[in-house]
């Protein structure tokens, strides 16, 4: 999957679109605990995103991979246009 479009949205959820014109909710907030996020607690900071095609990066290093994205769209049925499965 490669992601073409991430918009950081409230409640540390991404609104992620890929190549594929699939778009979906991806809730980072499970992530927040480890210590590579801590800093993203802080809504500044998880606003200052960028797209890396097959992840997704932060100004304070974190980062998702384009699969770890992928499952967690699966897995909570966030799809808001087109199918994960065509």
């Amino acid at each position: 999957m490669m992601i073409t479009t991430v918009k950081a949205l409230s409640g540390h959820k991404l609104e992620i679109t890929t190549s594929a014109g699939i778009t979906a909710i991806f809730d980072v907030s499970p992530y927040l605990e480890y210590d590579a996020f801590l800093p993203l607690k802080d809504e500044d900071a998880f606003r200052k995103i960028s797209n890396g095609g097959y992840f997704v990066e932060w100004d304070c290093g974190a980062d998702l991979s384009a699969d770890t994205i992928e499952a967690g769209m699966r897995a909570s049925n966030s799809i808001t246009r087109s199918s994960m499965y065509e």
